[in-house]
Parts: structure tokens; C-alpha cells; sequence
């Protein structure tokens, strides 16, 4: 049965991503993508009138997955050292997926073109991310809102540096797949374990 309406939308969009990440923003064509997605032109320009609203509607799709996976720190346990450990873990892991490093390099690649479209991926993957961080240490803890949102800083620094800098330049294999529901049972958690006891170590004696 063809794909009419939305089923159709989502079905370029994803091809969209797959085209984006493969040939990077110059390179790809609408003609590509609908060849890809088995529809004509016309019913790609239907949906999007132009390369540039079809890459920022892939934009936002990546936004919407990746803020799904991650889900709340509260949603991977009831003990919040394992929770904070959990989410911490899962957020490196999906930013260490192949995918979603090649996604930032293209958005790095494309801001000057697309500001718009650089913060709000930087919004996704960093600002929501301290948010969601930052809220569970105030309520969790009771600490007020600058001490939680220093906690979530600095346990973000110590999460990020070194994998995914490293990861962003080429200098690490990446992940060529990962559970969509669950943190990989081998992934290492050995650093994160030690950022999150000692900040929870550094909370209690404030």
C-alpha cells in the first residue's frame, strides 16, 4: 500500500537523514531523497519546499529521537547515584553512536548557513540535557537552583571530556549501533561511576 499524508512525511524524513549524513548538506539533492523514499518530486516538494526546510525538518526529527532516548534521569532508577550514573551513561552513548557524531559535524559544518539550526541542536544536546540534569540534582538533593546547575556543569564536563571530543575529531572507533531502549550492557561506566560519586561525595558536605 503507498505511504499517503503523514506515514509519507515521516517516511522521507528518515530517508532525508540517511541522504544528509551520507553526502553531507551540498552534495545531497531532492532527487536523490525521492528516489530513495520511491516517490516523485513533486510529492517531496508537497512536503518540503525546498532542500533547506527538508534538512531542518530532519534537524528537529534527530531533536525529538534524541530527547526520547535519553528520556529523565528519574526514569532509569529509584537510587539516585544509579540513576544519575544510568542517565549519564546513556547520554555519552547515544552522542558516541556513529549517526549522531556525524549529525554534529554537518551541523557544525552547516552553521554559518543555518544558525538557527546550530542552536537549536546545540540546545538538544547540551542545554536540555544540563536542564534535565540540572533538575533532578535540585529536587533530588534539595539544593537550590545555581548550586544544582553548577553540579549538573561540572558532572557534564567530566562526562564529555575526553570521549567525545575525541569521538568528534576522528580519533575513536564510534558505535555503529546501540539498543533503542537500553544502555549497552558492555558499555563502560567505570568513569561516570567515579563523576557521580564524587560530585554526590562534594554535595554532602555542602
Amino acid at each position: 500500500m503507498a505511504r499517503r499524508g503523514d506515514q509519507l512525511r515521516e517516511h522521507m524524513l528518515w530517508i532525508a537523514k540517511d541522504v544528509f549524513l551520507e553526502m553531507g548538506f551540498e552534495r545531497a539533492s531532492m532527487d536523490v531523497v525521492a528516489s530513495r523514499a520511491e516517490t516523485s518530486k513533486r510529492s517531496l516538494y508537497a512536503h518540503f519546499e525546498s532542500k533547506e526546510k527538508l534538512f531542518l525538518a530532519v534537524i528537529e526529527l534527530v531533536r525529538g529521537l534524541f530527547l526520547s532516548r535519553l528520556k529523565m534521569p528519574g526514569d532509569y532508577s529509584e537510587k539516585p547515584a544509579e540513576a544519575l550514573v544510568m542517565f549519564c551513561g546513556r547520554y555519552l552513548e547515544v552522542l558516541l553512536y556513529e549517526p549522531s557524531i556525524q549529525m554534529c559535524r554537518m551541523s557544525m559544518a552547516e552553521t554559518e548557513r543555518f544558525p538557527e539550526q546550530a542552536a537549536q541542536y546545540f540546545d538538544v544536546l547540551l542545554t536540555q540535557v544540563h536542564a534535565r540534569l540540572s533538575a533532578y540534582l535540585k529536587t533530588t538533593f534539595r539544593l537550590s537552583t545555581r548550586a544544582s546547575a553548577e553540579a549538573a556543569h561540572r558532572l557534564l564536563g567530566q562526562i564529555l571530556y575526553p570521549r567525545f571530543p575525541r569521538a568528534l575529531f576522528g580519533m575513536d572507533l564510534l558505535a555503529e549501533s546501540f539498543d533503542r531502549e537500553t544502555l549497552a550492557p558492555d558499555f563502560d561506566l567505570k568513569p561516570i561511576r567515579k563523576a557521580v560519586a564524587d560530585l554526590i561525595e562534594s554535595l554532602a558536605k555542602h
